[in-house]
């Protein structure tokens, strides 16, 4: 039995969003924000996840579940006219620290995840992340979902103009009830202040901040009307080639402690900081026109998720490359006094195998002091404790990567019911509950009637797909049913009673 059968009939069901809609928005709202069931996956059944293999595990962890959406890089392409073959584990997942999955959701082949975790809707505990297309520039076209602890969606977060997306590079949500989001948008403009065409054609980034309310935006940031070309570390002739110019390459938007706005940009290898009513720019950290100085090792490049941890402190994920392999990647705290004008390195993380990671990744503060880090594009997960001491490691299989990776404390409760089959090869019980977090063991009925069905096996929860060995006199029951139990034995769900095919 393969997990992506049993995997695709899991979330629940919805041949379009506009169907099972639940609105969480005032009636008259624009459909910017709305809500609807997990959007389904195209058939047939894709391959199961790939498995996270865990290299370290050590006392001192943090608290919670692993929050990825493992995938090839997207944009990846075969021969001309013919369909790539399926990719295992495209889709949000939840996993536990020895990488067993607890909540997988498959999408669509063409499509793309990003940013998965949990965050704070209407006051309680969601999942967000993003999804839509991307192309191998890194680019993509999309929107946000959020959903509840039953891994319904209840709100989508969509561009307020019809005309563009959100691009995948940011989705937060703010105490305020808003979302901070980006998109990507071409325009024609005079390149030849940086030795490109008078005819050509720009990226601009621009930055929202959407009140999930009604979908309208509160501030609009368009990155041509602040921060000037020449301000690039970019040329047209370069990465850009014959595309538009990604001068900018905005890569996160977080909050500052005093409500102001962090924008993190790749093109500048700069930190922007956005007075949040106007737009305009406070000050800028790092890059060509940085107004701190910068002290010894406090110069980053490329770098990503940047966020503020108190006491004029910012935390980022510092690819220190640009395009090059071979420079090692590190998670950066950089304190800055604006009387001053200074900024300094106050401690950094770096991988004990240098790993060097050329595209994506970011950062997570857990409590207690520990750090979770994703290596974006290096396909490895690592938790360092507050002394620095590596306590968990991970990596994903070859050319497999995940855009962010978070850690986070979750109870899910799924719609769904479990669901039981037969192996028919082994005669085994597979028990599946997706995204149950509270299963402890599985508890496997057998019997020749419905209605006289026994007890016949029990396992531990042993990830997402969990093999129960059923005995010989069992084996050939014509009907099957699985209980999950809880930590205390207590059946907390129940497959329905199923045939087995038996004889």
């Amino acid at each position: 039995m393969v997990l992506g059968a049993l995997v695709a009939t899991l979330p629940p069901a919805a041949a379009a969003e506009e169907t099972a809609e639940q609105a969480v928005a005032p009636a008259a709202a624009p459909d910017a924000v709305r809500g609807a069931a997990v959007p389904a996956a195209e058939e047939p059944p894709e391959p199961p996840p790939p498995p996270l293999d865990v290299l370290e595990r050590r006392p001192g962890t943090g608290e919670g579940l692993l929050f990825v959406g493992p995938q090839k890089n997207p944009g990846r392409v075969g021969p001309p006219g013919e369909e790539p073959p399926p990719e295992a584990g495209r889709g949000p997942q939840i996993l536990d620290d020895r990488g067993r999955p607890v909540w997988y959701h498959r999408i669509p082949q063409d499509e793309y995840v990003a940013d998965f975790r949990v965050q704070e809707y209407r006051g309680r505990k969601v999942l967000t992340w993003w999804q839509g297309k991307s192309d191998s520039a890194g680019l993509g076209e999309g929107v946000g979902y959020i959903a509840d602890e039953n891994y319904d969606i209840i709100a989508t977060v969509r561009s307020p103009d019809p005309e563009e997306s959100i691009d995948l590079h940011e989705f937060r949500l703010t105490p305020q009830g808003t979302a901070l989001v980006v998109s990507y948008q071409q325009r024609p403009y005079d390149l030849t202040p940086v030795g490109g065409p008078a005819d050509g054609d720009v990226l601009e980034s621009v930055v929202w901040e959407l009140d999930l309310a009604t979908g309208e935006p509160l501030l609009e940031w368009r990155s041509l009307d602040h921060v000037p070309l020449q301000e690039s570390d970019e040329r047209p002739t370069g990465r850009a080639g014959t595309r538009p110019f990604d001068y900018l390459h905005t890569n996160s938007v977080s909050l500052d402690t005093d409500g102001d706005l962090l924008v993190s940009a790749v093109g500048t290898s700069t930190v922007y900081k956005l007075d949040r009513k106007t737009g305009e720019i406070v000050w800028r950290l790092g890059g060509k026109n940085s107004d701190f100085r910068l002290g010894a090792g406090a110069r980053t490049i490329a770098q990503h998720d940047v966020v503020a941890v108190g006491d004029g402190t910012y935390r980022m994920f510092d690819n220190q490359n640009l395009h090059s392999d071979g420079y090692e990647s590190r998670v950066a705290w950089l304190r800055v006094d604006p009387r001053r004008g200074t900024a300094e390195l106050e401690r950094q993380l770096v991988h004990p195998d240098r790993v060097s990671t050329a595209v994506t990744g970011g950062s997570q503060g857990l409590p207690g002091g520990n750090t979770l880090v994703g290596w974006g594009s290096a396909g490895r997960i690592s938790e360092f404790d507050a002394a620095g001491r590596l306590v968990f490691d991970a990596v994903f299989p070859e050319e497999y990567l995940s855009y962010r990776a978070y850690r986070d404390e979750w109870e899910g409760e799924p719609g769904t019911a479990p669901e039981v089959r037969i192996d028919g090869a082994s005669g085994d019980a597979h028990a599946v509950w997706n995204g149950a977090t509270e299963v402890a063991a599985w508890r496997v009925l057998a019997g020749d009637a419905r209605d006289g069905l026994r007890p016949v096996a029990r396992e531990p929860w042993d990830g997402l797909d969990t093999d129960v060995d059923l005995p010989a006199d069992a084996a050939d029951a014509a009907y099957v049913q699985a209980e999950a139990l809880d930590a205390d034995g207590e059946v907390i769900g129940a497959s329905a009673v199923t045939e087995t095919g038996a004889g």
